[in-house]
């Protein structure tokens, strides 16, 4: 398939994607408390089936969490993207990243959505992640409501898996927040589906999973909870200076925390299998049964 203006497969630089997976883990450590995946785990969605992974988009931090994340729990796929093509623009590094640029409000750039959606999604070994919502819009706001690109290439890319992938950013007892994010079920489209189906089927999987990821963050229990990058604990400067001066002091070990215990987040380790609760009526309750 030829494209008229950028390839993101020709645009992507393995070296580079490397390299600024890196340099993310750095900058989430530095901005964040921890960056964590709900220990409901990662789906094994098997390598040859053509995958994309869609979000909800709560903030300007998602496009940079998902190459994160991509490259700690999906390295074996390279991973794309799209992106509002006057934000591109300003963020020119992405392309080498695999992300492209696309005009979400004219026809012609639906058709070309579609087109590079189906270029990159050509080869199962490649994953398509999508910021589904189209702009930012609060975790809790429901009803879930996407945009109707995903629902049309779901009718043009054949054997394809959709996973849904909810993102939370909360402070719980720290002065830096913490970086959520829960998978939910795999969700398979029969061909030629109605595209208000679709979107229904895709919006209720997407909903039920930030549904279950806000009841984990609102108990602030990093148990729940696998780290895949660790912040900095702690307010900092002086008061963290002299808080520090009086454990020395009375032989105490210092915890930067400002609850006790809170930094004792489990060690970061590989996400474990996942296994789904019971599915509803609309979702695909695994990966071998029919299509819905």
């Amino acid at each position: 398939m030829r494209l008229r203006q950028h390839d993101p497969l020709t645009e992507r630089s393995p070296v580079l994607v490397l390299l600024f997976g890196w340099y993310l883990r750095w900058y989430f450590h530095r901005r964040f408390h921890a960056v964590s995946v709900s220990r409901a785990g990662l789906p094994q969605v098997p390598n040859d089936r053509k995958l994309i992974i869609y979000s909800n988009h709560p903030s300007w931090w998602d496009p940079a969490l998902f190459i994160l994340v991509a490259a700690k729990l999906l390295p074996e796929r390279a991973s794309y993207g799209p992106m509002e093509a006057h934000q591109l623009q300003r963020y020119g590094l992405l392309r080498r990243m695999g992300v492209f640029g696309i005009n979400p409000t004219s026809a012609r750039g639906a058709a070309d959505f579609l087109k590079v959606g189906r270029h990159v999604l050509e080869d199962p070994r490649r994953a398509l992640w999508i910021t589904a919502e189209g702009q930012f819009v609060d975790p809790r706001q429901r009803p879930v409501i996407l945009r109707p690109g995903i629902a049309h290439l779901a009718r043009h890319v054949p054997d394809v898996v959709f996973l849904p992938l909810a993102i939370e950013y909360a402070f719980w007892n720290e002065s830096r927040p913490e970086a959520l994010i829960r998978f939910g079920s795999p969700i398979e489209i029969a061909p030629r589906r109605d595209v208000t189906d679709t979107m229904a089927v895709l919006g209720a999987g997407l909903s039920a999973t930030m549904d279950a990821l806000a009841r984990e963050s609102m108990t602030r229990d990093p148990a729940l909870f696998q780290p895949l990058v660790r912040g900095v604990a702690g307010v900092g400067g002086i008061y963290d200076m002299w808080r520090r001066i009086r454990a020395w002091a009375s032989g105490q070990t210092f915890d930067a925390a400002h609850a006790p215990g809170s930094a004792q987040v489990p060690p970061p380790g590989q996400v474990t299998p996942y296994a789904p609760s019971p599915p509803t009526p609309r979702l695909a309750p695994h990966l071998g049964g029919q299509h819905r």
